[in-house]
């Protein structure tokens, strides 16, 4: 827990120092609308008491928005079942040929500046050419199924018209089933075992305006628990096509370090880059 606690300080201090500066009055100016003609006091004060009543509103009560994605992640690391552990290796270019795909999902509740996300993920992951770390085979076909629920609840420690900032603080509980085939070696019915445990994260996510209707985003969170290590990093792109459909594209890195103290019989040592692409639905 002592990554968790590190990563936790660093990552409210980076949110804190984002808050302070978004906070500044040069930033809330950029999208200020300029004109030749200033209005008279009386009417400036009018608008400027219109546009919060209308902020207000759009702000008042509760949001909802669900985010479908397809994250096409190949896996680098080691996985170990029963004792026996392997090497595995795929890349990008593998995906389609093994399969590398799931289903994925976001729902995203808030109400005011609390906001509760709650990320799923299922894939299948495998690896026909895995190198084998203490067997005598050739080679080991692998094959990992990954189940991963993260809920979290935050607060937005920012939120300018530019620039907004989330604190994030939550769980991620992960289930995954490996089966191993040696080959030439053959053992009978194969080799597989699944192991379920959960960790504790704390990270954030920065989403940044660069015109009315295109937008960076950027998150990510670290810990750990039953693992060793647990953290993730994220970035993409954004395009608001109408009030209720935006386009998502961007790049995902997750890493976690399952191995148990002693002669670990199950190992889940590996990291997963790849390319995202999704859709949010608001609600509201």
């Amino acid at each position: 827990m002592n990554l968790f606690g590190k990563s936790a300080r660093v990552g409210i201090f980076a949110l804190a120092c984002a808050a302070v500066f978004c906070s500044q009055p040069t930033s809330a100016q950029v999208f200020a609308d300029v004109s030749t003609t200033a209005p008279q006091p009386k009417d400036a004060e009018k608008d400027k008491d219109k546009d919060k009543d209308k902020e207000a509103a759009t702000n008042d009560g509760w949001h909802f928005a669900v985010s479908p994605y397809m994250w096409f992640a190949g896996i680098h690391g080691n996985v170990g079942v029963l004792g026996h552990e392997a090497s595995v290796h795929a890349d990008f270019s593998d995906i389609f040929n093994y399969l590398n795909i799931g289903a994925m999902g976001v729902f995203d509740a808030r109400y005011k500046r609390v906001i509760l996300p709650v990320d799923f993920l299922w894939m299948k992951l495998s690896d026909d050419r895995s190198l084998p770390v203490n067997d005598i085979a050739q080679s080991i076909k692998a094959k990992m199924t990954e189940t991963m629920l993260s809920p979290k609840i935050g607060y937005r420690i920012a939120d300018g018209k530019r620039v907004k900032v989330d604190a994030l603080f939550g769980i991620r509980y992960w289930h995954v089933s490996t089966d191993f085939t040696l080959e030439p070696v053959q053992i009978a019915g194969g080799i597989s075992q699944s192991k379920n445990w959960v960790d504790a994260v704390a990270g954030g996510r920065i989403e940044i305006a660069l015109t009315p209707k295109a937008f960076a985003l950027i998150g990510g969170d670290a810990g750990g628990g039953s693992a060793r290590s647990d953290y993730q990093v994220a970035g993409g792109l954004g395009y608001k096509i109408s009030r209720k459909w935006v386009l998502l594209g961007g790049y995902r890195y997750l890493s976690v370090n399952y191995r148990p103290n002693g002669r670990p019989l199950f190992v889940y040592d590996v990291s997963m880059p790849g390319l995202v692409i999704g859709a949010t639905y608001n609600f509201k």
